[in-house]
């Protein structure tokens, strides 16, 4: 089994370059407020002092590490002499710390785009503010050598994106982009292969939905001169696989961009719970192979909305409910996709609320009356959205994608040539038959399983074996390394069980419901009336087309029905299963 880390929260502060430290706030904990932490592995917020003859930090990180971060700076610098807090990007989360700082150093002077700093001054409603607002010509010199050069960089995620670049270091610091939500030991990323995976999942989470913005970024970063290191607000520092990674980002990037889909999802957010949940369904489109352009719409200008709705295959707006209304961009938004947008164009809604949600109940109304199709039930959040809400907001997105795709097939007639040859090799692939399983997981309080039939032996020592997952199934978010699963192999007498997983389930349906279930060793469900099961490590992951294949290390296992039969999976086709 693989052992649990103990969770603390500690802060580390390292030179990088001169007078250049990295204060690192880690914690091995699962911090909660964004989607990209599902993978569970703790995080570490990387904030960066530059002490020349002026002194300036860099990204202070949010409130879960507000104590031990201030208590870590005063105990290695006088608050006092700090003149500049630069921000990457603010939010409230961060507005915690800052709070307490400015408190403590009330001369500081921040220095930020202008959409940050009209988010600092609603934050900070009534008190003075010391601001410098950078363009893409500004600079700032902090004296020996340190002359501070800016790249507002907005994204729909982040509009007040902004990367600092020190020429005498050659740092860009990069705030959200290049990544990953990890916590150990390294300060930079030797052996940065380790790494691969937990920055593609955090490069599907965060960006793969704004692949365009992410694409003009890489092409401001390429203007740049040198850069030997890239200082990420998160996890290691990125300098042996700095090249390697920004082609991945290119790649990727481009990749979404060209998908066969194109979904324009529309959202605006109060508090950033409307956020979260957009974050989620977008998740679920791009795994499920779909483009998807993320227009925050306070942001946007009408005609940016009309030119994304006018060329996607379909739309999903979301809003939170502000005073019974949805705010003024949603309603305007709303105007222009019911002026522009063809109805034969799938539709979805989704919002969070506090005590009401006529706004999400207007949405679903003026779009329902206008002829649209929706490829969702409307997503109604109340407060917070949970892991639960997240999971059931990421298999809403992999159904719209679906019936994006089943209507598209049912428009295109095959070509017969083609149609005929292709038949035959997939009559030909269909031969390949395999044991019916269960594939059963558990991630905090999210439960999922899936029907597989793509499973075979691996390894001998120590036991191993492989499943197929498809991109678009709803537990593929849920078997990343380090994963635990069971693998429930089903009896050929035991239907019920068969049916129950063919069987089409709506976003966050129990999978389980009537079925009489165990917990195994590792915390996932076993199915009482499995033949056996094996509780399994997730260990590897390796993409291959539109599947991953799993492969998991089984730590034990038990044979349920001594007597009973394989059950296997026959088909006529290896075009679908």
């Amino acid at each position: 089994m693989l052992e649990t880390p103990i969770k603390k929260r500690d802060v580390q502060l390292i030179t990088i370059a001169p007078e250049t430290r990295v204060l690192r706030s880690r914690t091995w904990d699962r911090l909660k407020f964004e989607i990209e932490y599902s993978l569970q592995r703790g995080t570490t917020a990387n904030s960066f002092i530059l002490e020349a003859d002026k002194l300036a930090l860099i990204d202070p990180p949010g409130e879960s590490f507000t104590e031990n971060y201030l208590d870590a700076l005063s105990q290695r610098l006088d608050l006092g002499a700090i003149d500049y807090v630069i921000l990457g990007h603010f939010n409230a989360n961060r507005g915690a710390t800052l709070k307490v700082l400015l408190d403590r150093a009330p001369q500081i002077t921040f220095v930020c785009s202008n959409p940050a700093a009209l988010s600092l001054r609603q934050f900070f409603e009534g008190r003075s503010l010391d601001i410098i607002v950078v363009r893409g010509e500004d600079t700032l010199d902090l004296g020996k050598g340190h002359q501070l050069q800016f790249l507002p960089l907005p994204t729909p995620r982040w509009p007040d994106e902004l990367f600092t670049y020190d020429p005498l270091t050659k740092i860009l610091y990069t705030d959200k982009f290049f990544s990953a939500h990890v916590c150990g030991e390294q300060i930079l990323d030797e052996g940065w292969s380790i790494y691969s995976e937990d920055r593609r999942f955090y490069y599907d989470c965060l960006h793969a939905a704004q692949s365009k913005p992410v694409l003009g970024v890489l092409d401001k970063i390429a203007e740049l001169p040198e850069i030997k290191l890239y200082a990420t607000g998160h996890g290691p520092l990125v300098r042996y696989g700095m090249t390697e990674l920004t082609g991945l980002y290119r790649k990727w990037s481009e990749e979404q961009s060209k998908k066969e889909f194109n979904v324009a999802l529309l959202y605006a957010s109060a508090y950033g719970n409307t956020a979260t949940i957009a974050n989620a369904i977008s998740r679920g489109l791009t795994r499920a192979g779909i483009a998807v352009e993320t227009i925050n719409c306070e942001h946007a200008q009408p005609a940016e909305i009309q030119a994304a709705v006018e060329k996607c295959d379909g739309f999903i707006i979301g809003s939170p409910t502000l005073g019974g209304h949805p705010p003024t961009q949603i309603q305007t938004a709303l105007g222009v996709v019911l002026n522009s947008a063809s109805k034969n164009k799938l539709a979805g809604v989704f919002g969070s609320f506090g005590w009401s949600g006529e706004a999400i109940d207007l949405l679903e109304t003026k779009l329902k009356d206008a002829g649209y199709k929706f490829g969702f039930e409307p997503i109604r959040v109340k407060f917070k959205p949970t892991d639960v809400t997240v999971q059931e907001c990421e298999e809403a997105g992999v159904d719209f994608a679906q019936f994006l795709r089943k209507a598209q097939k049912r428009r295109t007639p095959k070509s017969s040539v083609a149609a005929t040859q292709s038949d035959r090799t997939a009559q030909a692939v269909g031969r390949i038959v395999g044991s019916l399983c269960v594939m059963s997981v558990k991630r905090g309080n999210v439960i999922s399983g899936m029907l597989a039939s793509w499973v075979s032996q691996a390894t001998f020592n120590p036991p191993g074996l492989t499943v197929s997952v498809a991109k678009d199934r709803a537990l593929e978010s849920l078997a990343h390394k380090g994963d635990r699963f069971v693998l429930n192999i089903l009896s050929e007498d035991k239907k019920q069980v068969q049916k129950q997983f063919m069987k089409r389930f709506a976003p966050g349906e129990d999978r389980f419901a009537g079925l009489e279930i165990e917990e195994a060793n590792n915390g996932c469900p076993v199915l009482v009336d499995a033949l056996a099961y094996l509780e399994c490590v997730v260990e590897n992951r390796m993409e291959c087309g539109d599947h991953w294949v799993i492969y998991a290390r089984v730590d034990n296992g038990k044979v349920l029905d001594p007597n009973g039969v394989t059950a296997v999976h026959h088909r006529k086709t290896g075009s679908y299963y």
